[in-house]
């Protein structure tokens, strides 16, 4: 076994944590001694024991011990005591001697500060393997912790013509039943689901996860004229599931007063243009320790999202099917760009098929 192959598997087991730990890292962690596998873990869920803990646990479990032995972990161990206790003096205590680290922990508390006591306790502490792999794994966290903003998924569904409807707003369905399945899926793992009013005068959408997901998302409608519908099921449903209405702070008084009435939160947005108003949301999403956001359209939102260079990721599924129509409006609105050079380009891209349609995933 290489240390990058262990790394690998530490990857995989972190990836366990997704939807169940933010905003904290995933984190996973493997234990060998004499080329064997002795404990492995990963961090399962916020305030719980962090990956370290659990795979030395996992060793005592198992009638091992870890003196001695080479501990994988796919994030900086911590050293100030949070939620739980620094994993630095969890890692000493078991008579670790090598300690082999993914990536620094972005977070300023712990950014090698982890790596120093590790060293001047006597370990060894070899850091970076794999590290582009295990940095994208925690890209959520470090932009929550570095922009104080959430990590920002745009999703959209289209025809192979670039429409995500006719040009009459007739939308339903243009995605295959696995395709949605998908995006219910993703929407059970986040701590927001966006879209604009269009979108949600036009499609009364619930923006729920069905069947549900560890996380219950907030429901959020950019809405500056704070004229979402009493009778529209996010409001219907506001005692189910939060619905924010974020709105201009000149939108008319008696709207945001009904909408809160009916159970709604209305949170102005500040700044003098819409991008000004985007930013002052996302940094209120980030505020409030909300990792994962989720934005479902339509253009003009998406549009303005990419304009300002604030999407992170993007999951879009092309659908077989031709629609036409120079009315028939695309994802992404907004000024766009001059010239394709200067075009945004996805990295870390997934290309693949799911059900009758094309899946593409990347990141900007």
């Amino acid at each position: 076994m290489t240390d990058e192959s262990i790394m690998q598997r530490a990857l995989e087991l972190a990836a366990n944590g997704l939807g169940l730990v933010e905003p904290n890292p995933m984190v996973g962690c493997v234990i060998v001694r004499d080329g064997k596998i002795i404990g492995e873990g990963f961090h399962q869920k916020f305030g719980g024991p962090h990956a370290e803990v659990n795979a030395i646990e996992a060793c005592r479990a198992a009638g091992e011990s870890a003196d001695g032995a080479t501990m994988y972990v796919t994030l900086e161990p911590c050293c100030h005591h949070g939620k739980t206790p620094p994993c630095t003096s969890a890692v000493i205590d078991a008579k670790i001697s090598r300690v082999v680290i993914g990536t620094e922990d972005p977070f300023k508390e712990v950014s090698g500060g982890g790596i120093a006591i590790l060293n001047d306790a006597g370990i060894e502490v070899v850091a970076g393997c794999l590290e582009t792999e295990a940095r994208d794994l925690v890209a959520p966290f470090t932009t929550l912790v570095e922009k104080k903003r959430p990590w920002i998924i745009a999703k959209w569904a289209m025809t192979l013509d670039g429409k995500i409807a006719t040009a009459s707003g007739d939308s339903q369905w243009i995605s295959c039943e696995e395709s949605r399945a998908i995006v219910h899926q993703i929407r059970g793992r986040m701590d927001a689901i966006i879209v604009g009013r269009g979108t949600a005068e036009a499609d009364d959408p619930l923006l729920t996860a069905r069947p549900t997901g560890p996380r219950l998302a907030a429901r959020i409608v950019v809405d500056r004229q704070a004229s979402l519908s009493l009778n529209s099921q996010l409001v219907k449903t506001a005692q189910e599931a939060p619905v924010i209405v974020a709105c201009s702070a000149a939108a008319d008084t008696a709207r945001q007063t009904a909408l809160q009435s009916a159970g709604c939160e209305v949170f102005a947005m500040t700044g003098e243009d819409g991008e000004e108003q985007l930013r002052s949301l996302f940094q209120e999403l980030g505020r409030r320790q909300m990792m994962n956001v989720l934005v479902e359209g339509g253009g003009t939102l998406l549009g303005g999202l990419v304009d300002a260079r604030l999407v992170d990721e993007v999951h879009a599924f092309v659908a077989p099917k031709l629609v036409g129509g120079a009315a028939s409006p695309g994802p992404v609105a907004g000024q766009g760009i001059d010239k394709i050079a200067s075009a945004l380009e996805l990295s870390s891209l997934s290309v693949g098929s799911v059900g009758t349609d094309i899946y593409i995933r990347g990141r900007l």
